[in-house]
This record gives C-alpha cells, sequence and structure tokens, in this order.
C-alpha cells in the first residue's frame, strides 16, 4: 500500500492525514474482497525498515495502528462475514500497547474461517526467512531435524504465513515497480501487477482492472 505521503503532498496534506485517508482505502479494500469473495488478503502496513523513520512519524504511525486494531475487533462487519484478521510479523519490536490491540482483535476473531485479513506490521522478508533458517538449525541441534529431511515444507512451516497459502496475485500502488521485501519466499510463482496509481487513490475500478488482467494470465495458461 505506497503512497501515502506523495498523495497527502499532492493535495496540500500533511503526512499524517496521508496516512488516515490510507488507513480508510485498507478498510475499503477489505470489503471489496469480501464482495469479490476473496478468501484472503494481505497487506504491507509496515516494514522493519518503517522503524528507523523519524520517531514523531513512527509514534503516529503507532496511535493510528492502535486504535485501528482495537476499531476492527469491533466492526461488526468483521463479525458478521466472520473475518480472521491477524498481524505478521517482528511484533515483538512493536510498542505494548500495539501488540496488546494486536493480541484483541487476534481473540475476537480467532474462531473465523470465511476470510482472512492480514496484516503485515515490523514486518521484513529477508528477516522472516533469516528467522525461518534459525528454527531450522535449532531442530537440527536439538536433534529434531535430520539436515536430509529439510526442503521447501520444512521453511514455509516456519515462515509467519505457516497456515497460509502462497499468494496468487501481488499488487502494489504508486508507480514503483519492486517487491521492496515483502513476502519473498512466498511470491515465487505469484503474479504481480503495478499501478501507478498512489494508495489513498486507488478506486475499486483500479482493483477489478488488476483481477482482470490476473485472470487473463491464468486463461493464456489453459491454452
Amino acid at each position: 500500500m505506497d503512497g501515502n505521503r506523495r498523495f497527502a503532498r499532492q493535495l496540500g496534506l500533511n503526512e499524517e492525514e496521508g496516512h488516515i485517508k490510507g488507513k480508510d482505502k485498507l478498510e475499503e479494500m477489505l470489503y471489496w474482497c469480501i464482495d469479490l469473495d476473496i478468501k484472503i488478503l494481505t497487506v504491507y502496513a509496515f516494514s522493519t525498515e518503517n522503524i528507523e523513520r523519524d520517531s514523531k512519524q513512527v509514534e503516529k504511525l503507532m496511535e493510528l495502528f492502535e486504535k485501528n486494531f482495537r476499531k476492527a475487533a469491533e466492526d461488526q462487519r468483521v463479525h458478521k462475514h466472520k473475518v480472521q484478521i491477524k498481524a505478521i510479523g517482528a511484533l515483538d519490536r512493536l510498542p505494548e500497547n500495539v501488540r496488546d490491540a494486536i493480541g484483541y482483535v487476534e481473540e475476537k476473531t480467532k474462531e473465523y474461517n470465511d476470510y482472512h485479513f492480514n496484516i503485515a506490521v515490523a514486518y521484513g522478508g529477508r528477516e522472516e526467512l533469516l528467522q525461518a533458517i534459525q528454527k531450522v538449525a535449532k531442530d537440527v541441534k536439538d536433534g529434531e531435524l535430520n539436515i536430509e529431511d529439510i526442503d521447501e515444507k520444512t521453511v514455509a512451516g516456519r515462515l509467519y504465513t505457516s497456515d497460509l497459502p502462497d499468494p496468487d496475485l501481488i499488487l502494489r500502488t504508486s508507480g514503483e515497480e519492486r517487491i521492496s521485501n515483502f513476502l519473498i519466499w512466498q511470491l515465487a510463482y505469484s503474479e504481480l501487477y503495478f499501478t501507478d496509481v498512489y494508495w489513498p487513490g486507488f478506486r475499486k475500478i483500479d482493483f477489478l482492472r488488476a483481477i482482470r488482467s490476473y485472470q487473463n494470465r491464468q486463461r493464456r495458461w489453459g491454452k
């Protein structure tokens, strides 16, 4: 979800207003997915690199995260559609109040299984892989795993997304055409779609174009 700050500058708004508009767009996106019966949505909300940004800006973002995780836990639409909400990433690097809010929404939605909404926060793809490798190494050292038994499933089962299928489609807004450390193991066979629209300005028609592009690619494979 790239382009909140650039969107804000374009409209003469401050950066915080850009992030708020980005948050509002994310709520829209979740319900677009439900309308289209897309069962799993994973969004890149905050990277490990973002932690190094200006401390005041990070503090404002953490306040926004805490507020909206708690808001999602009470959103009747989430409960109506049985949306399980989870955060993935190095959550121990987040402030305690944000971790508490994450725990609250995860507890409130843990029994749901119709839709899955995953929010990557304090997330980095390389860090995720390093942690998975460390877990594999520890299991080998402890005698719980033989080296010759290590395969793709061994690694995938130790990722943050171990209980999820790999993504079919990766979509990035704002005109940047790179992955930026997002799901770098999981996207090996994903379709990639880039659009020059800033995230807060992303419309449902833009989303439908991405879906159509994905479907066209699938049809070509089927010939």
